[in-house]
């Protein structure tokens, strides 16, 4: 006659996976933070005023349901937006066309003229997402190139190697992240 092997109870062996299962699952954090980090203003006071924009010192950018980009009204290609937003912002040439800037006085960085320029983002509720990212990068790199370009200038240093809070409070003051984001419109975006 055969000898029987001796056999272990599995049962709870199941009970003892899914409880480590739940273990690891409520313990473990998983990044999945996606999305366009910003800052938003505080809201302004009911009774305040709103800031008076001339339209020369407005960059329109829209994006239409067919991921179309405009810029001042005409089809451009979002490679291009970057070099148009800063040269718009910067004004090198004192274009009449382009933003006027107003001279300020800003620590440690002296009397500085400081762009007036907003871009204005307008989407059409059709725009695909990665097309709203793609003009949100190039928008937001075009400050930040102005940003390392002013701060490589005054303090030897790109905006992103500086350490101390008042030489990057001072370069934020002189290049001022200035998006102006309309909700977005139910089809055919224009300006």
């Amino acid at each position: 006659m055969a000898k029987k092997s001796p056999t272990i109870n599995g049962g709870s062996m199941s009970d003892i996976s899914f409880l480590l299962l739940t273990f690891f699952l409520l313990t473990s954090s998983i990044d999945t933070d996606l999305g366009i980090a910003r800052k938003l203003p505080p809201p302004l006071p009911p009774d305040a005023p709103k800031p008076e924009i001339h339209d020369r010192n407005v960059f329109k950018v829209a994006v239409n349901f067919r991921d179309e980009l405009q810029v001042q009204g005409k089809l451009a290609d979002v490679a291009d937006l970057r070099a148009m937003a800063k040269e718009f912002l910067a004004n090198p040439g004192n274009d009449p066309k382009k933003s006027d800037k107003k001279v300020k006085d800003i620590e440690l960085l002296g009397s500085i003229p400081v762009s007036e320029g907003v871009v204005s983002l307008r989407n059409d509720r059709g725009t695909s997402y990665e097309m709203y990212v793609k003009v949100q990068n190039e928008l937001t790199a075009a400050f930040h190139e102005l940003r390392n370009e002013l701060s490589q200038e005054k303090f030897g240093m790109k905006f992103d190697d500086l350490k101390r809070e008042n030489q990057i409070a001072a370069i934020q003051k002189a290049v001022p992240l200035t998006i102006s984001e309309a909700e977005p419109t139910s089809a055919g975006v224009t300006q």
